[in-house]
């Protein structure tokens, strides 16, 4: 079973991601985080396979934020895989700093918010 936790601001996009997921692969476990100020506590009591994270231009989801919350699920679950979920037509330099995070081996991977959901689980099952 790979649990995959989810810290995304729009309750509905993470109910679509979940179901989406859950079809696509029996073998997906998805739990979402109340609050980014949890996500960590609960990727480390899930013994999380993969977090996913939506980067905004707005507190507690910049992108500064997401890699200090990044670092310290890494510290307590050194294997968990991040994911970074940007939508890169409101914010292209978001995106392309978000991009750069990945080039530089700060995240596993990142996701545009235009992701078919068969094309994130494909992403993550290749993780």
């Amino acid at each position: 079973m790979k649990r995959i936790v989810l810290d995304l601001q729009c309750a509905m996009f993470t109910d679509a991601i979940t179901m989406a997921l859950e079809r696509s692969d029996p073998d997906f476990s998805l739990v979402r985080a109340e609050s980014p100020d949890k996500t960590a506590a609960l990727c480390r009591s899930s013994l999380a396979y993969a977090l996913i994270m939506e980067v905004t231009g707005y507190t507690p989801r910049r992108l500064e934020e997401r890699l200090r919350l990044r670092d310290e699920v890494k510290r307590q679950r050194p294997d968990c895989r991040v994911l970074l979920l940007v939508d890169e037509n409101a914010d292209r330099a978001l995106a392309a700093n978000v991009l750069q995070a990945k080039k530089d081996g700060r995240i596993d991977n990142f996701i545009y918010a235009s992701f078919s959901p068969a094309y994130l689980a494909a992403v993550l099952d290749t993780l």
